[in-house]
């Protein structure tokens, strides 16, 4: 596919999602790599285009340049920023109370433990989503458990039931809670269900990821 091409396309897609104004958003590719530039309102905004953005057939991976600009007065003081966020991680049944965060000039940190990658994910989901947050770092620290059996079998069983995967394309190895999987997919979609389903297992703290997108 050209780079115009795929330019049109993502336009097309950024345009598409309600949740994107992409007014202010210039689109360029380059051999399949999307750079996203401009302004959006908030960071859930953000996060939203570049998710846009990958759906798109023939990206292979986005740049995303960016930057978050208040349309009012939500360019809050820190110390209000981190009130929010807390209440709302507080009020999120899937957020741990184990979650701290800390804020400096509108970027928000996460810390703090969790047991599974989804707290943390759902965290920086909830954070994303508070009004005036600029950016989020997540440090938050996955405690080591206790695996429950061959995590490599039970990996790769999960790759066998997922319909969205072709598990013969891809290989799995695990180390000390480190799970490796490599090999090629046909979409984003196909790959972020793989490593989804790598970090469902107990006993993973971290996921190598050597997926590469071809089309």
């Amino acid at each position: 596919m050209s780079n115009d091409k795929l330019v049109e396309y993502v336009q097309d897609e950024l345009f598409w999602d309600p949740k994107v104004d992409n007014v202010a958003i210039a689109v360029s590719a380059d051999d399949g790599k999307i750079t996203l530039r401009g302004t959006v309102g908030s960071l859930r905004e953000k996060l939203e285009a570049k998710k846009a953005a990958k759906r798109v057939v023939g990206v292979k991976s986005v740049d995303n340049e960016l930057e978050v600009k208040f349309m009012n007065d939500e360019n809050r003081n820190d110390a209000d920023l981190r009130g929010d966020v807390l209440q709302a991680l507080m009020l999120n049944s899937f957020v741990p109370s184990t979650i701290d965060a800390r804020v400096d000039d509108g970027f928000v940190t996460l810390t703090g433990t969790a047991d599974w990658q989804y707290q943390r994910d759902e965290a920086v989901y909830v954070a994303s989503s508070v009004a005036g947050a600029v950016n989020i770092f997540d440090d938050i620290t996955l405690k080591p458990q206790p695996s429950a059996g061959d995590v490599k079998d039970r990996i790769e069983d999960a790759f066998e039931r997922n319909a969205k995967l072709d598990a013969k394309l891809l290989s799995v190895s695990t180390s000390n809670g480190t799970v490796t999987i490599k090999g090629d997919v046909n979409s984003w979609a196909e790959h972020d269900e793989a490593v989804a389903a790598a970090w469902s297992a107990p006993g993973v703290t971290k996921v190598d990821d050597r997926i590469a997108v071809e089309y």
